[in-house]
Formats: C-alpha cells, sequence, structure tokens
C-alpha cells in the first residue's frame, strides 16, 4: 500500500491541516445511506483489507517527490508527510455480519490529516466487499440447499477484484471458487471442470471426457453442453462406465434451457444407474435465475454463478459515506438535504431475538432494551487488535454471516421487494444531533 493510494483533495486538506497544527483526534463515520434497490440487508466485508491498508499507509521517497514535483507540495508539507503513519483507533462491525442502511460500518479516531488520508482506501475496499458480498447472499438464498461456486474472476474489474470476490463470496456461504490464488490466500476450496475448447481440442465427446479422467480421476466434472447435451450426458455415462469410475463425477451445463436440459441429463444419469452423479449449472447466472431454477424443481446440484454476481450486475456499488463525525471535543454535523449525518461516535445496537429493530446510539451510552452492541474495537494505536490468518478470518466471517442469515426477518429475505428491519436513533443521540444543529443554526433532521 502506498500514501498516494488516495484522492488529491484527501492530501490537500491533510497538508493544510498539518501546517495549521491541527492535530486533534478527528472521528470519521462510515455508512451506507440507503440500500440499493432490490436489498434488504448488507453482508459487512472488506474489514481485514481495510485494516491491513491503514497498517500499511506511507509515503515513500518517490511520491513525496512526486508531490513536491507534480503536485506543488512545499517542503514543510513533504517533511510532515514524510513521517506521517496511522497511529488512530477503529471500531467496526465484525466481517460477515448483516448491516442496514445508516448504520456505521466502521469508525475511525486518528489524528484529523490520518483519518482525513485514509477515506479513499478505506471507502474503496469497504464499499466493493460489502456490495459482493451482499449480492453473493442473495444467490445464496436463492439458491436453497445447492452448492455455489465463484466462476467470476474473467470478468471482474481488476485481477485484485478477482481474489475480493472469492473471498467475499466465500464469507456469504459460497462453497469454492476458480480462483486459483485467492483460493490459497484465503483457505477456500478451488474448483475447476473444463472448457469448451479442450473437447474441442479432441476429435470427439468421448475422447475429451476419457482423456480428462484419465488425468484427474477423483471427481470430474465433465463439460456436455459443446455439441448436443443430452449426447454429451451420454458420451460422459460411457466413459464413466468404460473406466469402471466408482467415485463421485458429474457434468456440467452451461447454455441453453437450464432447466429442461436438467432434467434429460437426469433421466440419462439415473438410467445408466449413476444416481450419485451431480448436474452443475452455470452460465449468466444471477438470484432471480437460480431461484427460477429451483421454483421449476430442476434437478440441478450446484451452481457456477460468474459475471453477475462478481460485478454485482444489477446494483455494482453503495451509496456509502466517510464522513467527520467528532473533532477533538466537539460533535460535527452535515445538515445538507439528503446528505445530513449524525454527530459523534456511535454504535448500533442489536436486539439477539429479532423482534425488535436496531438502534444507533452513542457509543458510550448503555445498550438500550437488552440489546447487543455490534460495533467492536479492532485496532488501537496504529495496531490490530486481533490479526486473524487470512483463512481463519474468512471462515469466522462466514460464521456470523450463517448466524445473521438465521437470525434476519423474512420480509428482509426476499430477493423481490424486499422489506428491511426500521432502524432507529436512540433518545440520546436525537438529543445530541438536535443541539449541534441549533448550535450551527440549521433545524434538526432527525439523523442522515
Amino acid at each position: 500500500m502506498t500514501g498516494l493510494r488516495t484522492d488529491l483533495y484527501e492530501l490537500r486538506m491533510a497538508a493544510s491541516y498539518l501546517r495549521r497544527d491541527m492535530t486533534e483526534r478527528a472521528t470519521f463515520s462510515l455508512f451506507v445511506r440507503r440500500l440499493p434497490p432490490g436489498r434488504g440487508f448488507l453482508v459487512a466485508a472488506g474489514l481485514a483489507e481495510a485494516l491491513a491498508f491503514l497498517e500499511g499507509f506511507a509515503f515513500d521517497d518517490a511520491e513525496l517527490g512526486y508531490l513536491r514535483d507534480a503536485v506543488g507540495f512545499d517542503e514543510p508539507a513533504l517533511a510532515a508527510l514524510a513521517g506521517l503513519r496511522f497511529t488512530g483507533d477503529v471500531w467496526a462491525v465484525p466481517e460477515g455480519r448483516v448491516v442496514f442502511a445508516d448504520e456505521p460500518l466502521l469508525e475511525v479516531t486518528a489524528p484529523i490529516a490520518e483519518a482525513q488520508l485514509v477515506e479513499t482506501g478505506v471507502l474503496n475496499l469497504i464499499t466493493f466487499h460489502t456490495t459482493v458480498a451482499t449480492k453473493a447472499a442473495r444467490c445464496r438464498l436463492a439458491a436453497g440447499g445447492a452448492q455455489l461456486v465463484d466462476f467470476a474472476f474473467r470478468r471482474t474489474h481488476g485481477i485484485e477484484a478477482g481474489a475480493a470476490v472469492a473471498r467475499a463470496s466465500a464469507i456469504a456461504g459460497f462453497a469454492a471458487t476458480s480462483d486459483v490464488e485467492a483460493a490459497m490466500r484465503y483457505g477456500i476450496p478451488p474448483s475447476g471442470t473444463m472448457a469448451h475448447s479442450y473437447v474441442e481440442a479432441f476429435p470427439d465427446e468421448r475422447a475429451a471426457f476419457r482423456a480428462f479422467a484419465a488425468d484427474f480421476p477423483t471427481n470430474p466434472i465433465f463439460l456436455v453442453d459443446t455439441y448436443d447435451t443430452p449426447a454429451g450426458v451420454r458420451a460422459a455415462v460411457d466413459v464413466v462406465t468404460e473406466l469402471g469410475l466408482t467415485g463421485p463425477f458429474g457434468v456440467r451445463l452451461d447454455s441453453g434451457d437450464l432447466g429442461a436440459l436438467a432434467r434429460q441429463a437426469r433421466a440419462i444419469l439415473d438410467d445408466a444407474g449413476l444416481r450419485q452423479a451431480t448436474i452443475i449449472a452455470s452460465g449468466s447466472l444471477d438470484e432471480n435465475v437460480i431461484a427460477g431454477l429451483v421454483a421449476q424443481g430442476a434437478p440441478i446440484d450446484g451452481y457456477g454463478v460468474g459475471t453477475k454476481m462478481g460485478v454485482s450486475y444489477d446494483a455494482p456499488s453503495l451509496d456509502s459515506a466517510y464522513k467527520l463525525v467528532a473533532y477533538g471535543d466537539r460533535p460535527v454535523l452535515k445538515l445538507s438535504p439528503g446528505k445530513a449525518t449524525l454527530p459523534a461516535a456511535k454504535q448500533v445496537f442489536r436486539d439477539p431475538t429479532g423482534a425488535a429493530g436496531d438502534v444507533v446510539g452513542l457509543r458510550d451510552e448503555p445498550p438500550p432494551g437488552g440489546r447487543e452492541p455490534l460495533l467492536v474495537p479492532v485496532v488501537r494505536g496504529g495496531r490490530r487488535l486481533d490479526p486473524a490468518d487470512p483463512a481463519e478470518a474468512v471462515r469466522a466471517a462466514r460464521g456470523r454471516f450463517d448466524a445473521d442469515l438465521a437470525w434476519l426477518p423474512e420480509p428482509a429475505t426476499r430477493l423481490a421487494d424486499p422489506t428491511p428491519p426500521a432502524v432507529t436513533v436512540s433518545p440520546a443521540l436525537a438529543a445530541l444531533h438536535e443541539r449541534v444543529a441549533a448550535r450551527l443554526g440549521g433545524a434538526p433532521t432527525g439523523g442522515p
């Protein structure tokens, strides 16, 4: 990570703060103003990457030279930036937890120049990972008990985005990924079959399937739709019988009427006595297509989900924000129409029974009505409190998501026209908001 992974205005603001000896601690709150259309919840993700970004934030000599020569920073500003590191504290919602609009996912408290400079990187990482994890969670809701595999790598917006999608989808419950490096990095099972080019490189399907099964006899998956799908399934049956394979295997459908083809494939496999064979579907899938296949009873055991999950096709970003809520001992807010914010460091209080909606309150107020706090301290003095192994972090986040998915009220989990639970503001936070707004001469709006 480098200090230049930020927007220019962050650098200019930070330099101005430092020039004026404005070094008091500031708190910034990262939240999503409103849920995208069709979303009843969000899945918090990207925290581990954001914390790694904070730990590594620094300027090297080449970067400082660029700021001098290309941007016009003077020597005092460069000297201040040269020694700058992130030394602040972070409270955050643990990855995998379900969150809603207007709830802080993360709050940064640090000397104001530090907290300002890291805005862009932290906002980028939390926004993208949370966007994809939420899309992947919707696919999981649609698939029921079928397994899901991340096939998005080849069409994600960048190579690192491919790894991020593999990680975020694993948090949401995907069983495997096609991205081998991400699989190794995060402890996710790798998964892959063959391409149509492999089948086309052989004289016929049987020759291709025979070679593949001989080379990879453990759970081979045959891509059967290169020419004629039913004929491809029969070729797979012939090869399995010929080679005497007794272990698990399957066929993959990648085009056409997946529901009808899956029923034909199932009949062919069952008639051959291969009831243990699995059927995998892929090809422009998303939660709505998967839900339609499940609704019609298509005998599909797993889905490879690619582009539409990996770029969150219908909602590719979030209306996320990173806003100053306190500077020194002074709580601050915005009163801009449609973009008003709540002051001070905050906490989210959740009813573990699910009977009541979340309450956003002040961080230091007692939990109301038996609710539990969601945000926990994750960084103190610039260092992570619990730097988990990358694979263990993914497993723990998935466990949290499993629990929260079971907790979510049914209206929030609907794929169409979901209704998220109500989020209210505590009396203490509402009163502070009114006092700060009155001091600024604006009419209180009741929240962001």
